[in-house]
C-alpha cells in the first residue's frame, strides 16, 4: 500500500521545471546573451536547476506513467508468491494507458484475466494502492465456501504442496502476517483457475467466518490475497472498479525484508515472475 501521491508531485515538478525553462528561452536568453560582458554566460540559479531537472523528470514521468511502475510489498496478503520486502514491477500499459493524476483511460489495452495480480487504488481510499490477484470476472457468479472457491459453479482446482515454512519466531510477524512465523501452521496450495496456476495458502488456525457467494457487476472485478486467511480482499469490501486498476505486476526485481526478524537482502527473489 502507499498512502503518498508521489504521481501527483512528480507531474507537477514536470510542469514547473518545463515551464521555467521555456519561459526563459522565450523572453529573456537571448536578451541575457546579448547584455553578457564576458564569453562566459551563467544562467540564474532557478533556470540552471530547471534546466538540468526537466529531462529527468520528464524521462521518469514517461516510464513510471505509461511502461512500469516500481511497488514494494509491505503486507503479508500475497503470501506465498509475494514476500514482505519485496520491490516488484508493475505494467502500465497491459490494462490501457491512463493520464498519470487524471487518470483518464487513452488506450483500451487487454482485459484482465483471471488469475491476474493486480495492483489497484483501494476502492474505500483512492490514495492507497492494493494487490491481489483477480477472481471474478464481470458477471461471474463467485462462491466461497469452507476455503473453497467457485467460479460460475465449478470449483478451483486446488492441491495440497506442503507445510509453509515460517521465518521466525518475531511476535510483530505473527500479528501482521499470520503464517509468516514458525509456530503458524499453514497450509499452500496449488491452485488453477483457467490456464493460470500459482500458489495460495490457508492458516487452519485462523478464525474463519466469511463464507458466502454474489455475483460481480458490469466493470468490476472481485479479488483475494493468496493468504486467504489473512488478507483484507472482497470479500469484506467488495470489488474493484475497471478504473481503479493501476497494472498488472510481472516480477520480482529486489527484496530488502527490512523487520526484525525479517530475512533482510534475498538475491534469490530477483527476477520471480509474478503474472503469467
Amino acid at each position: 500500500m502507499i498512502d503518498f501521491d508521489f504521481e501527483f508531485l512528480l507531474v507537477t515538478g514536470t510542469l514547473v521545471a518545463g515551464i521555467i525553462w521555456l519561459i526563459d528561452h522565450l523572453l529573456f536568453a537571448k536578451e541575457r546573451q546579448q547584455s553578457a560582458t564576458s564569453k562566459t554566460l551563467h544562467d540564474p540559479i532557478l533556470v540552471e536547476y530547471a534546466k538540468s531537472f526537466f529531462p529527468v523528470l520528464l524521462a521518469v514521468m514517461v516510464l513510471r506513467s505509461f511502461l512500469y511502475e516500481p511497488f514494494r510489498i509491505p503486507s503479508g496478503s500475497m503470501m506465498p508468491t509475494l514476500l514482505v520486502g519485496d520491490f516488484i514491477l508493475v505494467n502500465k500499459y497491459d490494462y490501457g494507458l491512463r493520464l498519470p493524476v487524471l487518470q483518464t483511460k487513452i488506450t483500451p489495452g487487454n482485459k484482465p484475466k483471471r488469475g491476474d495480480v493486480a495492483v489497484f487504488r483501494y476502492p474505500k481510499n483512492e490514495s492507497l494502492d492494493y494487490i491481489k490477484r483477480i477472481i471474478g470476472l464481470p458477471g461471474d457468479h463467485i462462491s466461497y465456501y469452507n476455503r473453497r472457491i467457485s467460479v460460475n459453479g465449478k470449483p478451483l482446482e486446488t492441491k495440497f504442496l506442503e507445510d509453509y515454512q515460517g521465518l521466525g519466531e518475531s511476535s510483530e510477524l505473527l500479528i501482521n502476517q499470520g503464517c509468516d512465523n514458525v509456530k503458524a501452521k499453514c497450509k499452500v496450495f496449488n491452485e488453477q483457475t483457467g490456464e493460470v496456476s500459482y500458489t495460495m495458502m490457508n492458516n487452519p488456525d485462523a478464525r474463519y467466518g466469511d463464507d458466502g457467494e454474489l455475483f460481480v457487476p458490469p466493470g468490476h472485478y472481485f479479488v483475494m490475497g493468496d493468504n486467504r486467511d489473512h488478507s483484507n480482499d472482497s470479500r469484506y469490501w467488495g470489488f474493484v472498479p475497471e478504473e481503479n486498476l493501476v497494472g498488472k505486476a510481472v516480477i520480482v526485481w529486489m527484496h530488502w525484508d527490512w523487520r526484525s526478524g525479517g530475512t533482510g537482502l534475498d538475491v534469490s527473489r530477483v527476477g520471480t515472475r509474478i503474472s503469467n
